[in-house]
């Protein structure tokens, strides 16, 4: 059996009470699961000092204050991509004392910030890339107008809070917090449309246009045929585009004025009074800087889809079409060698570059 490291001050009291009651110093060491010495050193200090407790034993300086570890962590949330050098800098032109950039990293870990690698897009398959193709090309010429219509939403959960919010030219709706348990259809169909959604419609007019995701609860039954009793035109959504929804790009700005609160917000209730103090303060020109970006997003995905096909154009033919084009030749093999012809192009290109 491992013995002990140390002991608390309940049970250095309980031996000595032991040893006063004539217990062997052995036996005391035995029940306790500690060494013979551990128990001399500490019935030789009760004899000295009347006490038990372990002395204070000097270690080395903190290299920072608690303010300054504050100051840190506020510098890395209100700033996404600084880096540990960085962050060591500011804290030597703010204070005038270096530390190393180990003592950063600790102080950020203890804040609950860690390093993430950022990830550049999200994996698409070859139907979903037609379909974001498809869609880029049908709204690429919608006019400011046309856009002005559409009410872009989408929920996001952090920090142990599921929140939902919706934007459009000129305005924005409530910040909606769900409290607890999971968000269903009826749930959705409840506390979002009937709620947000519907008076949301009436104010823009006959025009509105309800853009959200894909997310089984947006798409059930009741959803669909609460949307179709009002009179609520969706609009089709590619799955798996969130670069395409400019109300993503808001969450992060949620995010950082929410870190720069002073105080920050130290419960969960203290964080969902602060977004929805944040949100209700955000400028309008932020969020119809985003819509009217959409444009250049339909441009940017049909330019990037582009790249794509004419690489890789006859390699992302699924099985089933190259079955049908295999009807009308007389073997499989030869669009396979067409394929893994294109194959072996994109791998001479990438060598080059």
């Amino acid at each position: 059996m491992s013995q002990r490291r140390r002991l608390p001050n309940s049970l250095r009291w309980r031996a000595v009470r032991w040893m006063e009651m004539g217990l062997s110093q052995a036996d005391a060491a035995r029940r306790l699961n500690v060494s013979r010495s551990a128990v001399q050193r500490l019935w030789d200090r009760y004899q000295s000092e009347d006490s038990v407790s372990r002395r204070p034993v000097p270690g080395q300086l903190r290299a920072t204050t608690p303010a300054e570890d504050r100051f840190l962590a506020l510098s890395a949330r209100r700033r996404r991509t600084t880096t540990v050098p960085q962050l060591v800098a500011d804290h030597f032109q703010a204070s005038g004392r270096r530390i190393s950039a180990t003592t950063v990293r600790n102080r950020l870990h203890n804040a609950g910030l860690y390093a993430r690698r950022p990830v550049v897009c999200v994996p698409l398959n070859g139907r979903q890339r037609r379909n974001h193709l498809c869609w880029a090309r049908e709204h690429v010429s919608w006019t400011q107008q046309q856009w002005a219509s559409v009410l872009f939403t989408d929920d996001y959960r952090g920090g142990g809070i599921l929140v939902w919010a919706g934007i459009s030219l000129g305005g924005h709706t409530d910040l909606h917090v769900f409290h607890g348990g999971t968000v269903t259809g009826l749930r959705y169909r409840d506390e979002i449309l009937d709620t947000y959604v519907r008076p949301y419609a009436a104010a823009i007019g006959n025009d509105f246009i309800l853009m959200d995701d894909n997310a089984r609860p947006h798409r059930a039954r009741i959803v669909e045929e609460y949307l179709e009793d009002h009179g609520l035109e969706r609009m089709e959504w590619p799955a798996r585009s969130p670069d395409l929804n400019p109300i993503e790009h808001l969450w992060d700005y949620l995010g950082r004025e929410v870190a720069a609160l002073n105080p920050p917000p130290r419960s969960l209730h203290e964080l969902k009074q602060g977004l929805l103090c944040v949100w209700s303060s955000l400028p309008i020109p932020v969020s119809d800087n985003l819509i009217n970006s959409m444009g250049n997003r339909c441009r940017q995905c049909i330019q990037v889809n582009k790249r794509i096909y004419a690489f890789m154009g006859p390699y992302l033919l699924t099985n089933r079409t190259k079955q049908k084009l295999a009807k009308g030749t007389k073997s499989l093999g030869m669009i396979r060698g067409i394929c893994f012809d294109y194959y072996i192009l994109i791998f001479q290109l990438v060598k080059k570059i």
